[in-house]
């Protein structure tokens, strides 16, 4: 019998067919025991991978931190030989600082430094161009005199650039809060605890403003560590220095203290931050006009004069 005529006999057939499936049976029963504990092995790849990238960030941020300890450790050194921090430091820097997100003890040495060095940088700027660059015929004293201006003038360049980062991040932090305010009153609704609820709104809210889920992530961890809760909101209506933070503040200090639902502070709270944001809008639309005045009498006016008068100044002319 040939092999064509083996395909076509129902025995062979029969028997080929519970080989296959005798073999079948074995593969799955035998399969299971064959991967062994697959879920242990991704488990310690996953523990491994973490472990590397931990491994990793700790060495970025400890070179960070050596290059700012550096920088740091210079300004201090500085500061401390000169001793500035009695001649330059003012009161209420420390808050200034903490406004513009600047927390610690290093930048306020860095700020002395820079309130000290900057008068000094400019000094030397308007002295090389007034007495070596600059080609015109000024009189000495007008030269001295510039000369000074531009150091008193460097004296108030680090407060400039605080109040610059400052305004940025309150505009930045405000233009999130009463979506954040919206958020934080579906937790608290939902029955989560107000720091649970601090913490989730810190996590959905940094796409929209990273200042605003730095600082509900530092209040987080005040309302976890101090024993005064009140001190955690004042601390954070302090950093913000806005009305607005500052009455959701006092509204949150008044639920803790009286025992009030925090649902009904909060929504409050929500529709007066959106009647703020609302003020402000309109504010900024009507100014409009007033802004857009000048340059309109500069570049509007004079083109439209010309395509006006133009013609009959022409056939003036002509005549």
């Amino acid at each position: 019998m040939s092999l064509v005529d083996r395909f076509f006999d129902p025995q062979f057939v029969g028997a080929l067919l519970a080989g296959l499936a005798v073999f079948a049976t074995v593969v799955t029963l035998a399969a299971p025991l064959m991967k062994g504990d697959k879920l242990a092995g991704r488990l310690k790849a996953v523990a491994d991978q973490r472990e590397i990238l931990r491994r990793r960030q700790m060495e970025e941020l400890n070179k960070k931190a050596n290059i700012r300890g550096q920088q740091v450790d210079f300004m201090k050194r500085a500061v401390d030989q000169l001793k500035l921090q009695n001649l330059l430091e003012t009161p209420g820097i420390r808050d200034k600082l903490s406004s513009a997100g600047f927390r610690g003890q290093g930048p306020v040495y860095a700020f002395l430094f820079f309130r000290f060095a900057m008068p000094l940088i400019l000094i030397a700027g308007a002295a090389f161009y007034f007495f070596v660059l600059s080609q015109e015929d000024m009189p000495m004293l007008n030269k001295i005199v510039f000369t000074m201006g531009a150091g008193a003038a460097g004296f108030y360049v680090p407060d400039l650039y605080l109040k610059n980062i400052t305004s940025k991040r309150q505009e930045s932090i405000m233009r999130a809060f009463p979506d954040a305010l919206d958020l934080l009153l579906i937790c608290v609704e939902s029955g989560m605890s107000i720091e649970a609820a601090f913490n989730r709104v810190a996590g959905e809210v940094g796409s929209q403003s990273v200042e605003l889920a730095e600082e509900f992530s530092l209040l987080t961890a005040e309302l976890s560590y101090l024993p005064d809760r009140r001190q955690a909101y004042d601390n954070l209506a302090k950093r913000c220095s806005h009305p607005g933070v500052k009455a959701v503040c006092t509204a949150l200090n008044q639920a803790e203290k009286y025992g009030t639902p925090l649902a009904s502070a909060l929504r409050v709270m929500a529709l007066e931050n959106r009647e703020l944001r609302m003020q402000a809008a309109e504010q900024k639309a009507a100014s409009l006009p007033a802004k857009l005045t000048v340059p309109m009498i500069l570049f509007f006016l004079p083109p439209l004069f010309v395509v006006i008068l133009g013609p009959a100044v022409m056939k003036i002319a002509e005549m």
